[in-house]
């Protein structure tokens, strides 16, 4: 299900970034994932992969400049202001938001009780992603959190997400989805994850997932722009995997499926 031309409320349908220069991360992108940046000088770009969208790239204006750049993952919702309601009563907020999006739709940022940031997307004319699961797409999004059981209760109050212990990890599950590969490792209806944070002093977030072709190529492409590479390659199941930050400071990981090597 690589081709993707809609999702449902309760999954994650997006992810996008916010930086002070647009066109350098689009720069970096386009040499570390390997996409087709489409947009005028200063953002934003739609990013694309095959032809199909697979982020955006926006940048601040002037007075925001100083805000720092990180990737977003966002959930679809039908009902926006029943959804920062969800949040609230199950001891969240809702920093941002709700506020008109690009595409006509709507969207707010929430933080769990913990701390972990996450977007919350009503659609308008877009439809999220339109390709997923496959080098040089968004694949997933995993919480890193220092509470984890208020956060199961608090992602099962607001989405319906159910938590089901992986190893070391817990999945979240949506009853009724059906995403994914059919020889994936884990249901097809798991829509996120989830982990302890490990290393003190970090804050809870939310990490987004990329593929690519070529792990140690991606990592020189990095390198060259001027990215960091924050966690060196590791074994992450039938992965090899490592987390960078671009120029600028946002963190994603980036993944190379071995059995395709």
């Amino acid at each position: 299900m690589s081709d993707r031309d809609g999702f449902q409320p309760g999954v994650p349908c997006w992810v996008d970034t916010w930086q002070a220069d647009a066109d350098a991360a689009a720069d970096f992108y386009a040499a570390v994932l390997g996409w087709e940046c489409v947009g005028e000088p200063g953002g934003p770009y739609m990013c694309r992969s095959r032809g199909r969208d697979a982020a955006m790239i926006a940048q601040y204006p002037p007075e925001d400049a100083h805000r720092p750049a990180a990737w977003m993952a966002y959930v679809q919702v039908d009902d926006l202001d029943a959804a920062a309601t969800r949040v609230r009563d199950a001891g969240g907020s809702v920093p941002v938001g709700p506020i008109e999006a690009l595409d006509g739709g709507r969207i707010a940022i929430i933080a769990d009780p913990d701390g972990g940031h996450l977007g919350l997307w009503q659609l308008g004319r877009h439809g999220g992603a339109q390709v997923v699961n496959e080098p040089g797409a968004w694949s997933w999004a995993q919480l890193h959190s220092r509470d984890p059981e208020a956060v199961k209760r608090f992602y099962d109050e607001v989405f319906g997400w159910q938590p089901e212990p992986f190893g070391e990890l817990t999945m979240f599950r949506l009853a009724g989805y059906e995403g994914g590969e059919p020889e994936q490792p884990v249901p097809r209806d798991v829509v996120a994850g989830m982990q302890p944070l490990a290393q003190n002093g970090m804050r809870p977030h939310w990490r987004v997932d990329f593929w690519v072709k070529d792990l140690d190529a991606a990592l020189d492409a990095a390198h060259s722009r001027c990215g960091t590479v924050l966690a060196e390659p590791y074994d992450a199941g039938p992965f090899r995997q490592a987390v960078i930050a671009d120029a600028a400071g946002a963190a994603f990981s980036a993944s190379q499926l071995m059995a395709l090597s």
